[in-house]
């Protein structure tokens, strides 16, 4: 048994379903599960829809589901032209009633009508993904992950019970009379019945769910990229890509903010010690990356992970007393509050300082709150990097005509705030 996830970008369109059955048409014998994300930009269209029905907006309600039927059928015509097994039929039925709950009056709790909504993107794309395969003469099941992954009530984070969901996967898989299964990612149920979803990066969750559950061989996550690089190219040039890297490492690499993988994907799998490869779905035959369990490479290649358009802020009790844990109680309170991560702290003797997302923090808000007890300053238009395995070359090397702001190091890790000299 083999887990293959498919993104959104992987099934934007006609010619990228086909894509994706003939990536599985190179796996003629293994015994699959293939985890669907919605179809493209179809999450980001559903949201959309969630916030018009929550405002009442019936004129623009109805535009962006007509926009996001419109989208669909358009595939659906490219992929279907003679209605196979009546596909059309049965999407155009998901939209009616999409409709029908639009109509309806909304609950008080928008983070579950968000997941009842939401939810229909990859219902739809794992239909058509299954009809597909089968038109073609790969004989598939679609399996509905409303039914497998059990989780609690938190909307829109759901947290799965692993116990129940393990029992639930192997039925249903095993109900089956075909060796592939369909099924949607980011999608789970409550006890009462009800759509949950997983959160950020819940696709790939729920293929490590999968394996977890069916104790598979591996997982595979076809993305469009040649697997994980050792920096972004949009920041970096010459990159490299990382060949073998161990479950720890790719668990630092994205707690640093690298966005291939995410480290619940990952934790699932090192338990039961399953190798996760990142393939690229237009060039198939590459080799790509391989997350395991063995640190030996870890070393090899330094890695480099930017983050841009980012605020230094300094807070400094006003009676130049000591940072103490009553300070840092208040501090970390507001920013749990607020919502606001912070992406490097430092703190000395009579100061607390902390670097975060400009576009995540509202300044004026912030320094109303702290300033009758602190001197607030702040740095804005900033940048980190973090290097993990560096030396002083690759350190030299990415500040470059910046102005070194602040400075941490560990043994394996180099993290260095930064401003840009204009040079």
């Amino acid at each position: 048994m083999q887990v293959f996830k498919f993104g959104g970008a992987s099934v934007k369109d006609a010619a990228a379903v086909q894509n994706v059955v003939n990536i599985i048409e190179h796996f003629p014998n293994e015994e699959l599960v293939i985890v669907v994300s919605a179809m493209g930009k179809t999450t980001n269209a559903l949201e959309e829809v969630i916030a018009a029905y929550w405002k009442k907006d019936t004129s623009e309600l109805a535009e962006k589901i007509n926009s996001l039927r419109g989208f669909h059928d358009v595939i659906l015509d490219e992929l279907f032209p003679n209605n196979h097994d009546g596909i059309k039929e049965e999407i155009a039925e998901i939209f009616d009633g999409l409709v029908e709950e639009c109509n309806e009056p909304c609950s008080d709790n928008y983070h579950f009508e968000y997941d009842q909504i939401v939810s229909l993107g990859e219902v739809i794309s794992t239909k058509i993904v299954n009809t597909f395969l089968n038109k073609n003469g790969v004989a598939s099941t679609w399996l509905d992950a409303r039914k497998m992954v059990r989780t609690n009530n938190s909307w829109r984070e759901g947290k799965v019970n692993w116990e129940e969901t393990t029992k639930k996967v192997k039925e249903q898989v095993d109900k089956t009379d075909t060796r592939i299964s369909v099924t949607q990612g980011f999608l789970g149920h409550t006890a009462e019945g009800f759509t949950t979803t997983l959160g950020r990066e819940g696709s790939d969750f729920t293929a490590a769910i999968m394996a977890y559950s069916l104790g598979a061989e591996s997982v595979t996550i076809w993305k469009d990229v040649p697997g994980m690089l050792n920096a972004d190219p949009k920041w970096f040039d010459n990159t490299v890509l990382l060949e073998k890297i161990s479950f720890k490492e790719a668990i630092e690499l994205a707690y640093y903010g690298a966005s291939v993988i995410h480290p619940k994907t990952i934790q699932p799998l090192k338990k039961m010690n399953i190798p996760l490869y990142v393939k690229s779905f237009i060039n198939p035959d590459q080799q790509g990356t391989v997350i395991q369990e063995s640190s030996v490479n870890d070393s090899i290649i330094p890695s480099f992970i930017f983050k841009m358009d980012q605020v230094l802020i300094s807070l400094s009790p006003k009676d130049l007393s000591f940072i103490i844990e009553e300070n840092l109680e208040e501090i970390f309170g507001y920013l749990s509050k607020e919502n606001i991560r912070m992406n490097l702290l430092q703190t000395s003797a009579v100061s607390f300082s902390f670097v975060v997302d400009r576009a995540k923090v509202d300044l004026e808000k912030l320094v109303a709150n702290f300033e009758d007890d602190y001197l607030v300053r702040y740095n804005e238009g900033l940048e980190i990097v973090t290097i993990r395995h560096f030396d002083e070359p690759t350190i030299k090397r990415v500040t470059k005509y910046k102005k070194i702001i602040l400075e941490q190091k560990t043994r394996e890790t180099v993290r260095i705030v930064m401003k840009d000299l204009g040079v």
